[in-house]
This record gives structure tokens, sequence and C-alpha cells, in this order.
């Protein structure tokens, strides 16, 4: 394995961001914290001249947050380009980032933030029809496979499956555990418990690891409840947060024809395999697992999301069961087509297509294994 120190990795992101400069409009870059969103944005801007402004910077909240038109004017000077960094912690960014794109017609202004619920609370209603809003996940396996190559990126497919995507975790080897800690518990539970109000932090850590056991499972928010001692309504708000702060995500369950189709339930995903396996401290190789299955199961509806976002594949996803037990992996809805897959880690496993789905929606079922499954996960012809 070339085990080289990974500097840079482009990506997917960089040049449909670049070509949306000076374009009138306000750009928006939105992911979790420690993706590399500020990485991105200073490569966009390389070689150009750009004020940079950090909302962590108490003096920079202080003057940004409600300026007049001649404050802003100060601030900016003579920059064309001004890039706001950790801007959910400016409050009314929004009316700001209006009055800089409204009075400041030439200036190109570019905002980051890692807190949906924070940021887009206060970008949506001032900059409706004034802005480009990008989403950054961690690092996809189409991005590391293009800065390492083919083989390098399949040998350390089964290291990913622990330790994820973060970018820190990527050029760190050796740290991931550390990494990983630091991340899972100083970076994203700081947005949460700071912005989002929780009153019980013990509660919501144990939401977290409930959660990571249950990946590939339908959740029930009672039986978290019952696992966790917390009621129903504070599991759900919880989990509500944990979406906004872009740690897990829902996909809810397909049923059009049959009547024993499971209607109502959800399963819940990570977004990053390494933050999965730091919740629950297990950070074992692959072949002293017993979860080896969930890890795969978790990577490859991440990294679907990741291209399906990145490419503009817009589609409805779901997993499909019946009260009988039957069930698909994962269901793809676009356009009236329906696709389905099922996911094996070994190639070689014993795989049932429940008959009824296939017969009943005029679809085939793709298995994907850790043979085939870079035509999944990898790029979308345009």
């Amino acid at each position: 394995m070339n085990t080289k120190k990974i500097t840079m990795i482009e990506r997917s992101l960089q040049s449909q961001i670049s070509q949306k400069l000076f374009k009138g409009k306000t750009i928006i870059l939105i992911g979790a914290r420690q993706v590399g969103k500020t990485t991105l944005i200073r490569s966009v801007l390389q070689g150009r001249e750009f004020l940079f402004l950090d909302g962590d910077d108490p003096l920079v909240r202080q003057r940004l947050t409600n300026p007049n038109t001649k404050e802003i004017e100060t601030i900016i000077g003579n920059s064309r380009i001004i890039f706001i960094d950790e801007a959910q912690r400016i409050e009314h960014i929004g009316i700001t980032a209006k009055i800089i794109h409204d009075q400041f017609k030439n200036v190109q202004l570019i905002v980051s933030g890692s807190s949906a619920f924070e940021l887009r609370n206060y970008t949506n209603e001032p900059l409706t029809g004034r802005k480009f809003e990008f989403f950054l996940y961690p690092i996809s396996y189409e991005e590391y496979e293009k800065s390492l190559g083919y083989l390098d990126a399949l040998r350390d497919l089964e290291n990913r499956l622990i330790y994820g995507y973060y970018p820190d975790v990527l050029n760190n080897r050796g740290e991931e555990r550390e990494i990983l800690n630091e991340i899972t518990q100083s970076y994203l539970f700081k947005d949460i418990l700071s912005l989002g109000d929780i009153k019980k932090p013990e509660a919501l850590e144990k939401i977290l690891q409930a959660l990571a056991f249950q990946v590939g499972s339908e959740v029930s928010y009672n039986e978290v409840a019952q696992l966790t001692g917390v009621d129903k309504n504070t599991v759900s708000r919880y989990i509500h947060l944990l979406e906004l702060s872009y740690i897990v995500f829902p996909i809810t369950s397909f049923s059009r024809n049959l009547r024993n189709e499971i209607k109502t339930n959800r399963k819940i995903y990570f977004y990053d395999n390494g933050v999965r396996n730091a919740i629950i401290q297990n950070f074992n190789p692959v072949g002293l697992r017993n979860d080896t299955g969930i890890l795969w199961e978790n990577f490859l509806m991440s990294e679907r999301l990741k291209r399906n976002h990145y490419y503009k594949r817009y589609c409805n996803t779901y997993f499909w069961r019946t009260r009988y037990q039957q069930e698909i992996d994962y269901v793809e809805e676009s356009d009236g087509k329906i696709t389905a897959f099922e996911f094996k880690w070994n190639p070689k496993a014993r795989v049932n297509i429940p008959a009824i789905f296939v017969n009943t929606y005029n679809t085939s079922v793709e298995v994907i294994s850790k043979e085939n499954f870079r035509d999944f996960v990898g790029p979308v012809e345009q």
C-alpha cells in the first residue's frame, strides 16, 4: 500500500464552484465541520486576491453583525472577492450577505458554514434568488481514487470501511483513532450542543450509539427511547438535529402496490463510516468484525449519496420490505423508473431476490459487492 501523505485531493465541486464566480450571485458552501470547506474555497480562489473573514474571530463577528452599508464598505475596501468562513457564528449573516449582494455589485461574496439549521435559517429568506448553494461531504471514493490511483484506492478499501474519508483522517496515517474521536467529540457535537439547545448531552450520545448499532436496520423511535431512557419526542428531536448537522441521514420505505409492504419505517445511515465506528469505539479490522456487512452497506449508501448529489442525479431513495421479511436494501425512483440494489460484501454470498418485487415493479435487482462497486459509487456519464 502506498502510504504517502495525501496533501491535497481535488474535490468534485471545485470546478462547479469556479464556474459560478462573478455570475451575479452569492456562493454558499455548507457541510459538516472538518470536511474540507475552507480548503476547497482556498483552492477555488488560488491565484486570486481575496478578503478572508473568519466567523470564529470575535472582532469579525462583532463587525459583521447588523452592519450598515457604510460599515460594510469600510470592511471590504477595494476587495473584489470576500470569503466569510464559519458564517453560522455570525448573527443575521443573511441580512449582511444581502446588503453586500445588493449594494456591491462588483463584489463576489462566498460564504461557508457548518451548521445547516443556523446557516440556512439565516440565509434562506434574505438570499432568495441571490445565491448558488453547494453542499460538501467527506472525501468521496471517486475523489480518493483519482488522487491515489485505482489499485491503491482499492487496496485501502477495508481501511476506509473502518476509518472513513474525513480529510484529516486520510492525511494522518496511524492517528486515525485520535482524529476521529476529536471530530466526533469536539467538532460534530459542538454544533449540536451549542446551537440545538440540547438539555441532555448524555442522552444525545446514547441515541447516537443506538443509531450506530442499528445501521442497516429499521429504526423505531419507541425502541430507541426504551434503550436510552429518553422519551420518544426527545429522541425524534435529537435525531432531527443529527440530520441537520450532517452526521446521519434517513431513507424511508418504498411502497406502491402491495398490501403487505412496510409503509412508515425508516433506516438511518451515517455520512461517514469512521464517525460511526468512533461512536461505538470499534476500530477492529474487517477480518475481526461481525458487522462488516453493516459497514459495507453504510459505505455504499453514503457514497451513492455523494455521487448522486455531485452529478445532480435527482431521485427518490428507499429501502423495501414486506411484513413477511422479504426485503431489498436500496431502491431508487427517478422519472417513474425504479432501479433496485442488494448489498453483499462477499461476492460469493447467497442472495435471495424477492420475485414479488421484481414482478410487481417490472425491474431487476443488481447485487453490489466489493468486486463491482465502482460503477455504483463512481462517475455518471453526462
